[in-house]
C-alpha cells in the first residue's frame, strides 16, 4: 500500500493540550503534568474547527446540539482543558460562532472545589456556547481528583445541561465507586483492596469493555492481564482503525490521529483537505505503511530494518505490540514524521 486513504470525519476530539493534572494509568495520550504548558493556538483551533464544522454540516442539520456521546459530537479535551479556563471559554466561543455542532468538554474535575465555583464556570461555559459535559471516572484519575468533586460537578451539570447533556464517562465506574464507599483521593492499590473487600472481581474492577488495552495501561498495568508471545498478534489488521471517519483526534500540535491511536499521526491537520482527497502518501512514512499493511509488516521492519526486540513476556493486546514497536522506534531510532508528538512516547 503506497497510499492510505482516510475517511472524512463525522466526530472528532481536540487535544487543546497535553497537560494534565495528573498520570493516570489508563491514558491512551500519555498526558501528564511532565508536558510542556503548550495549547494549541487560536489560528490552529480555528482552522480546525472550520473544517470540522464543513464537514459535519450534512450529517448534524437539524439536530444541532441533540447528539451527544463518547464517540458523537466534538469534545474539546487534553489533558485537562480546564487548566486554561480563560482560553477553553474564548475557544468554545469561537467554535459555536463558526457553528460546530454538539460541542462538549471533558473534564477530571480537579477543579471543581465549590458548588459556586462549578456552576459559575459551568453558566460561562455554556452562555459561550458549549451544549454538553463528559465528566471522567475511573479507578486511575480517583487517584488524584477528589470523588466528591466528580459528584459535585455531575449534580451541578445535570442542573446546567440537563440529562441529555451531562454524560459520564464511565456511569459504570461511578456507581462502583459510590458502591465501595470512596471518600476524597484513593490510591488504585487501596481501590483494588477496598473493591475487592467487596467481592468486586479484578475484570470487574477493569472492565476490560470500557478500559481499553492501549496506551499507558500497557506498561503500568500489564500485570493484571494474561500475555501472549508476538507470533499470536502478527494476523491483526489495523487498517479500520487507521482509516475510521468516527472520534478522531486533532492535538495541540497540528497532528492528524486517527481514531484512539495517540503517538501516530497522518499529517497536519492544515493539510487535511489533500490528506482527505489524495490520500496519504506512505512512500515517506515507513512505519505507517508497514502498519497499514499488518502488525506482522510492523514487526518485520522493526526487527529486520531497527532491531527490534520482542518483550520476553508478551504482550497484552495488539495495541501493545504495536505500541512497543512505535516507542523503541521514536525513541532509539528516531527520525519518523508519523511518530508524532514524540513526547507521547517518553511519557507513556
Amino acid at each position: 500500500m503506497k497510499v492510505l486513504k482516510p475517511k472524512r470525519p463525522i466526530s472528532a476530539g481536540i487535544i487543546l493540550s497535553y497537560r494534565c493534572t495528573g498520570e493516570c494509568k489508563h491514558c491512551m495520550y500519555a498526558c501528564s503534568p511532565r508536558w510542556e504548558n503548550l495549547w494549541m493556538d487560536r489560528d490552529l483551533f480555528r482552522f480546525a474547527v472550520e473544517k470540522l464544522a464543513s464537514f459535519s454540516s450534512q450529517l448534524y442539520r437539524g439536530v444541532g446540539d441533540r447528539i451527544l456521546g463518547v464517540n458523537y459530537g466534538f469534545h474539546l479535551t487534553g489533558g485537562e482543558p480546564f487548566i486554561n479556563f480563560p482560553l477553553l471559554v474564548s475557544y468554545v466561543e469561537l467554535a459555536s460562532k463558526i457553528g460546530l455542532p454538539s460541542i462538549f468538554v471533558e473534564t477530571n474535575c480537579f477543579w471543581c472545589i465549590s458548588d459556586e465555583i462549578v456552576r459559575n464556570r459551568l453558566m460561562m461555559l455554556k452562555e459561550s456556547g458549549l451544549h454538553g459535559i463528559l465528566v471522567s471516572v475511573n479507578p486511575f484519575m480517583l487517584e488524584h481528583v477528589d470523588f466528591g468533586n466528580v459528584k459535585r460537578c455531575v449534580k451541578i451539570a445535570l442542573d446546567v445541561f440537563g440529562y441529555r447533556n451531562t454524560m459520564v464517562y464511565h456511569p459504570y465506574f461511578y456507581r462502583q465507586a459510590e458502591e465501595i464507599g470512596v471518600q476524597g483521593k484513593l490510591s488504585f492499590e487501596e481501590y483494588l483492596r477496598v473493591a475487592s473487600a467487596k467481592n468486586y472481581t479484578i475484570t470487574e474492577i477493569l472492565n476490560p469493555s470500557i478500559i481499553l488495552p492501549m496506551g499507558r495501561l500497557c506498561y503500568k498495568l500489564s500485570r493484571f492481564y494474561g500475555k501472549r508471545g508476538f507470533k499470536s498478534y502478527l494476523g491483526e489488521r489495523c487498517l479500520d482503525e487507521l482509516t475510521r471517519p468516527w472520534h478522531i483526534h486533532i492535538d495541540c500540535y497540528g497532528n492528524y490521529i486517527p481514531g484512539y491511536c495517540g503517538g501516530i499521526s497522518l499529517g497536519d491537520v492544515r493539510r487535511i483537505d489533500e490528506i482527505l482527497e489524495e490520500g496519504v502518501n506512505l512512500s515517506d512514512k515507513p512505519v505507517l505503511e508497514a502498519l497499514s499493511g499488518g502488525i506482522h509488516e510492523l514487526y518485520k521492519l522493526s526487527v529486520e530494518g531497527y532491531g527490534y526486540k520482542p518483550i520476553d513476556e508478551g504482550y497484552i493486546s495488539k495495541c501493545h505490540l504495536c505500541l512497543d514497536i512505535r516507542r523503541y522506534l521514536a525513541l532509539e531510532v528516531g527520525g519518523f514524521k508519523e511518530l508524532q508528538p514524540v513526547e507521547l512516547y517518553k511519557y507513556i
